[in-house]
């Protein structure tokens, strides 16, 4: 006895084609689009144009930068990974981003087992470097620039015995969004 299954494969050109497989071997139906408000929607997203001309926008207008007061209230918020290994994505780093702060958490895997007491984090204008009783243990370039008197952290015992480290650094441009905290991971982490 076989086994009939529908898969839809796609949808282009107002033209449906589904594959109902009966095993072992595929047959294949095709169907069109009745609907011309359908049809015509499918025909206009193969172009890449739209027609704006009613809004009474140019090209400049559109390139044109946001005011920085729209963008104040506006908070990004992401994950990165803490690993220099490129296939590691452990998403140590939790990072939110308001108009000109970077508030940030690392959980970083190969601290596990380090009292946080030991921690503690030394900044630059463009990196943030992590030491365990005294010892240079992860280093990483940051997406900006900030303003390294103002940088503080906190470190407390974590979940697993991986020490959370919160740091809170102003930066020097607040125009500037990073989208992001770590831009690379430094050559000197042993981790």
């Amino acid at each position: 006895m076989s086994i009939c299954r529908a898969a839809i494969l796609f949808l282009s050109l107002g033209v449906i084609c589904g594959a109902w497989t009966s095993d072992p071997y595929p047959s294949w139906q095709r169907a069109t689009l009745q609907s011309s408000r359908a049809t015509g929607f499918l025909a206009s997203s193969n172009s890449n144009e739209i027609d704006v001309s009613d809004l009474g926008l140019s090209m400049e207008d559109l390139e044109a930068p946001l005011p920085s007061e729209l963008l104040e209230g506006i908070e990004a918020s992401g994950y990165e990974s803490t690993s220099r290994i490129p296939t590691v994505q452990d998403d140590g780093c939790s990072w939110t981003e308001n108009g000109d702060t970077m508030d940030v958490t690392l959980k970083i895997p190969g601290l596990r087992g380090q009292p946080a007491a030991c921690l503690a984090v030394v900044f630059s204008t463009s990196t943030a470097t992590i030491t365990a009783f005294g010892h240079n243990v992860w280093s990483c370039l940051l997406k900006g620039v900030v303003d390294a008197d103002s940088a503080s952290f906190v470190t407390e015992d974590g979940a697993d015995m991986v020490p959370v480290i919160q740091l809170s650094v102003k930066k020097e441009d607040a125009s500037l969004r990073w989208g992001g905290f770590i831009e690379q991971i430094g050559e000197d982490s042993i981790l």
